[in-house]
């Protein structure tokens, strides 16, 4: 079973789009770009789910990792 976590390697800001890359087995630029078009479509309000997502998804170091 995959775990999802905010990545400590692959991190920019937060690790989120590290870890949700290695989630789905993509590039994080790929997933960094993704969430700029969004951000900019979307008039900021995916800023918001990326907060959450920095206060609910545990770090790396705070998962089993098999």
């Amino acid at each position: 079973m995959r775990k999802l976590y905010r990545s400590s390697k692959d991190s920019m800001i937060a690790g989120v789009c590290g870890g949700l890359g290695k989630y789905f087995n993509m590039d994080s630029t790929l997933i960094r770009l993704l969430f700029v078009i969004l951000f900019i479509i979307g008039f900021g309000s995916l800023f918001l789910v990326y907060l959450v997502w920095i206060f609910v998804v545990p770090k790396e170091s705070d998962v089993d990792i098999l």
